[in-house]
């Protein structure tokens, strides 16, 4: 009876070590690609912040500027660009976002509007795809390789929507990382843009000329703008997303390290009362035999 104990407690351990090994292997991939995905982002944010800057000094220098991207309408038709990751096994990532979204696509059909989702990774596109929503766009498996190109991509066809009177409204959900150990689901208003009176106050000392004109301009680097905001959000998204993975995974390891003690544990008593057993029985036919 004690043997057969032995050879279950021995075979649980043999299984949770092996899941231990995947465990750790997943916590070392999402640490690199952690790496990568923050390096990424820090080098892209000052090409696009200085667009933001450029935008808002033209409003500010222009009397009476306007742009179609500034126009607001009744929001019949809002669009959602939500982005999740393309696998689970990520603590609450997916999860957290998803109900931020969710709760936000409730608010806006409680006030009437229809609702049309751009669905950024897996998770996302499986989750509205299953409950009947308005897929505009799917993008799946492009979070971990994105590039401007690729960005602009899908940029172009949310500017598109909106210009042409598709959409009134487009609205952004992503996962902002803010430490290895805290990732916060948020949601972002892009379209119709909506340029602080703070930051349009900050003039340059020297006006410069804009040509062909100031509106002109400004629509042209809207946008680019636009890109630079999905590009990084979907990366910000991944960084969080490896992050949460490490931490899921570090939790898991070393869950399974104090499985594997217990079962040790386990493992050595019934050893320890095989044997006595064993010593018991010989001692008792010796006993026996005189």
């Amino acid at each position: 009876m004690a043997s057969g104990n032995m050879k279950d407690i021995k075979r649980r351990i043999k299984s949770v070590e092996s899941t231990m090994q995947i465990t750790k292997a997943m916590e070392l991939v999402a640490s690199s690609k952690l790496r990568k995905a923050k390096e990424k982002a820090d080098n892209a944010r000052p090409y696009f912040k200085s667009l933001y800057e450029t935008m808002c000094n033209i409003q500010a220098e222009s009397a009476g500027f306007f742009s179609q991207y500034m126009k607001k309408r009744e929001a019949k038709t809002v669009m959602l660009v939500v982005i999740a990751g393309d696998r689970g096994l990520a603590g609450g990532f997916n999860s957290n976002v998803l109900k931020l979204a969710q709760a936000r696509i409730d608010e806006l059909k409680a006030e009437g509007s229809a609702v049309k989702i751009t669905a950024i990774g897996k998770k996302a596109a499986e989750y509205f795809t299953k409950r009947g929503y308005d897929i505009a766009g799917s993008y799946i498996n492009v979070a971990e390789s994105i590039n401007i190109y690729k960005a602009a991509s899908i940029s172009d066809r949310i500017v598109h929507a909106f210009v042409s009177g598709e959409v009134d409204r487009v609205e952004l959900f992503r996962t902002e990382y803010v430490s290895p150990l805290l990732q916060r689901a948020e949601y972002l208003p892009i379209l119709p843009l909506d340029i602080k009176k703070d930051d349009t106050e900050k003039k340059s000392l020297e006006l410069p000329i804009y040509e062909p004109s100031p509106r002109e301009v400004f629509d042209s680097i809207v946008p680019k703008y636009i890109t630079g905001i999905i590009f990084g959000a979907v990366v910000d998204s991944f960084a969080s997303e490896q992050a949460a993975r490490r931490t899921a995974m570090e939790s898991a390891s070393d869950n399974a390290s104090e499985m594997i003690s217990g079962l040790s544990l386990l493992y050595n008593r019934a050893r320890q009362a095989s044997i006595t057993q064993e010593i018991t029985e010989i001692v008792g036919g010796a006993s026996a035999q005189e």
